[in-house]
């Protein structure tokens, strides 16, 4: 089933993430716990400041990580007749799994693009069946299957 494979590459793209946002944030953590005090003291606080700032930058992309994982295990797979979280959406312009905002997906040598059910076309989609059109950046976009 290709839209299981799509939820499997999605997950794969979020613990990805996950899995580098933890190791830096560990990183940054130790740089500021390693940051020795010297005679020059504001060196020491500058440094100490800068890890910190770095990994707050970590973690808050480890909170998006973790609000995407969210959002996949709420995902209906299941087929519907519209556009809806969870849809494979067949158009001219590509195919789209409206799931998390990974982008570019490559499954069994076909390419698709998971988009978030929040974007811009997700939501000019949302609720259309095929052969609805929608038009979104002046590109017109038929619906012509939905799975």
């Amino acid at each position: 089933m290709t839209k299981q494979a799509l939820y499997l590459a999605c997950l794969a793209y979020v613990q990805q993430r996950i899995q580098t946002a933890t190791t830096a944030m560990q990183a940054a953590q130790e740089s500021a716990n390693s940051e020795s005090k010297s005679s020059a003291g504001d060196k020491y606080e500058t440094g100490r400041a800068m890890a910190q700032l770095e990994r707050d930058r970590h973690a808050q992309l480890l909170a998006e990580a973790l609000k995407m994982q969210q959002e996949l295990t709420h995902l209906d797979l299941t087929a519907a007749a519209w556009v809806r979280p969870g849809s494979l959406v067949c158009t001219a312009q590509g195919v789209f799994f409206v799931s998390i905002s990974a982008g570019r997906l490559v499954v069994d040598g076909h390419t698709y693009l998971a988009i978030s059910p929040a974007s811009p076309l997700a939501q000019a989609l949302r609720g259309k069946r095929p052969g609805e059109e929608v038009v979104f950046n002046q590109i017109r976009y038929v619906v012509e299957a939905v799975e």
